[in-house]
């Protein structure tokens, strides 16, 4: 078998040093579960994607893995494998094949040559937060239900993944609260949420603070999570907090030291539309 060529980008940032990082094989035909999680596990970023042949015509398969586990879907890592594939081929339509759905992908280069990639997620929705799952999340971040703001309440928001989501009234409170990610590590697998816990922050009806708790090898928070911002663009629609149409700009990845910037379009009806810059943070290696 020849060697496997996996690139690395980042999402949600045209600086290297920000956004969320990725690793992304183009041409995973033959690679067993296995050894994808072997790449995923050998990298060790959040999530890395892989691409093979597609069932529907002009589409692509695509699949991704932590370093645990595969994962139903990942926002940032669609974007770092869209734009690896815009960098061979040239920007334009990609239609993804996903374990949740086809996702719709639109890559550009701005005049300054930035790449931006736009996912189009599958329908997103929104479920009560049980009482005492809502207190183990908060339990795994040291806050109790005092830290919550009155205007937003708690609820599992479904945007490729569940994720418990809860808003956090106090700037201060959510710059400073700290992740136990063994506490948060056994909630997350207790519960049988596969991805990250979102815990936001309103500077304004447009713009909110994310962070986003995901303990998995070295990592505790995910510096961008473009699943998590769908599911939150569906929680704003759903709760009346956005009146669609509406544009959100999601800040996210400073806490971790890699920041990032996702741009969410809320239509009246489908899924939601999440965009950012993609940047290539390495040459291709080989495993």
């Amino acid at each position: 078998m020849s060697p496997v060529e996996i690139q690395q980008w980042t999402a949600f940032s045209s600086d290297a040093a920000g956004g969320n990082p990725a690793g992304v094989v183009l041409d995973a035909e033959g690679l067993t579960d296995a050894a994808m999680l072997g790449i995923a596990a050998d990298l060790g970023y959040a999530e890395s994607a892989f691409v093979q042949a597609g069932r529907g015509a002009g589409r692509r398969a695509i699949r991704y893995f932590s370093p645990l586990a595969e994962v139903p879907f990942c926002g940032h890592a669609t974007v770092a494998a869209a734009a690896a594939i815009a960098a061979e081929e040239g920007d334009g339509a990609i239609s993804f094949e996903t374990p949740v759905g086809v996702v719709e992908i639109e890559t550009t280069t701005g005049t300054t040559g930035e790449r931006r990639v736009s996912f189009t997620g599958v329908e997103p929705g929104i479920a009560p937060l049980p009482d005492d799952a809502l207190a183990d999340v908060l339990d795994s971040v040291g806050l109790s239900e005092a830290d919550l703001h009155p205007r937003f309440h708690p609820a599992l928001a479904f945007g490729g993944n569940w994720h418990p989501l809860v808003v956090i009234a106090d700037r201060a409170v959510f710059d400073g609260f700290r992740v136990d990610p063994v506490r948060a590590r056994q909630v997350l697998d207790e519960r049988g949420w596969p991805a990250t816990m979102i815990m936001l922050w309103p500077e304004a009806d447009d713009r909110w603070h994310a962070r986003n708790v995901f303990p998995v090898g070295s990592i505790v928070e995910d510096p961008a999570t473009g699943a998590a911002a769908a599911a939150t663009g569906g929680y704003l629609r759903a709760t009346g907090a956005a009146r669609p149409p509406a544009r959100v700009v999601i800040l996210q990845g400073s806490h971790v030291g890699r920041p990032s910037e996702l741009t969410v379009d809320i239509p009246a009806e489908g899924g939601i539309v999440v965009s950012g810059s993609a940047a290539r943070i390495d040459t291709a290696g080989t495993g």
